[in-house]
């Protein structure tokens, strides 16, 4: 539950190869960021349903199982042409510990995000760019929260190969009271059938006093029509001796 916690209120910064519009295209799922800006008046609405994590560690010599699901969301709405504004909600959760034959169970509500997202022109017709500027507002309850406040910049830069192939790399910056952290996020992105669509990720984060993070992701995309598209997403962290995964269904919409 290391990297993807961190970056699950953005569903955060995900991408599609969903080829609804020129300009747009959802943030689901994923942890890499997309190129593409909601049209000007019009709201688009990415729910997790939910997403979910499974890690097992040792704690003083005993196993600890621990599960959470939340149901977050990302709201998008274009300013401009090549501007929108994002807000977001790792919505409400649950989680369960089990240690030494005892199970502890809790709820709550997850915290909240705004960023501006901005294209930027490369004049390019298979090279596309964008930077997400992004406050995670630490409102949540205690167990589902990040305590401080976040605040980050990311870009990402997306290549066409072909009709059938596209790659791209986020970058994050982030500071979270005086500590920095990077992340990076290289993706390919694949068109499996007509509807049908794939991507596969690494993600890379090092976190300023701590080890390095690796992890691996990968999901499919499923576009019912031209404003409405669902996912199912698996990861798993590399690092560390604990076992880590991540999992999310998810749907989205344009309206």
């Amino acid at each position: 539950m290391k990297i993807f916690n961190l970056l699950s209120c953005v569903c955060l910064a995900g991408f599609s190869l969903n080829t609804m519009a020129a300009d747009f295209s959802f943030d689901r799922p994923g942890a890499g960021m997309g190129t593409g800006i909601t049209p000007v008046g019009q709201l688009a609405w990415e729910q997790g349903l939910p997403s979910a994590s499974y890690n097992e560690s040792t704690v003083d010599g005993e196993k600890q199982k621990t599960v959470t699901l939340n149901g977050d969301m990302l709201f998008r709405t274009g300013l401009a042409k090549d501007l929108e504004l994002q807000l977001g909600w790792q919505g409400p959760a649950w989680t369960q510990v089990k240690r030494a034959g005892q199970t502890v169970e809790e709820d709550g509500l997850g915290d909240v995000s705004i960023g501006l997202k901005k294209a930027i022109d490369l004049d390019d017709d298979k090279l596309t760019m964008a930077i997400l500027a992004e406050a995670i507002i630490a409102t949540g309850n205690d167990g589902f929260s990040n305590h401080d406040d976040i605040y980050s910049l990311s870009s990402a830069v997306a290549y066409e190969l072909s009709d059938l192939i596209s790659t791209s790399i986020t970058m994050r910056y982030e500071a979270q009271n005086s500590d920095w952290a990077v992340s990076a996020v290289p993706t390919i992105e694949y068109k499996i059938a007509d509807k049908w669509s794939g991507f596969s990720e690494l993600v890379y984060r090092k976190a300023e006093s701590q080890d390095y993070e690796y992890a691996l992701g990968s999901g499919v995309i499923y576009a019912l029509n031209d404003r409405v598209q669902m996912d199912a997403s698996i990861g798993v962290d590399l690092n560390g001796p604990d076992k880590s995964y991540q999992s999310g269904l998810g749907v989205s919409f344009l309206f």
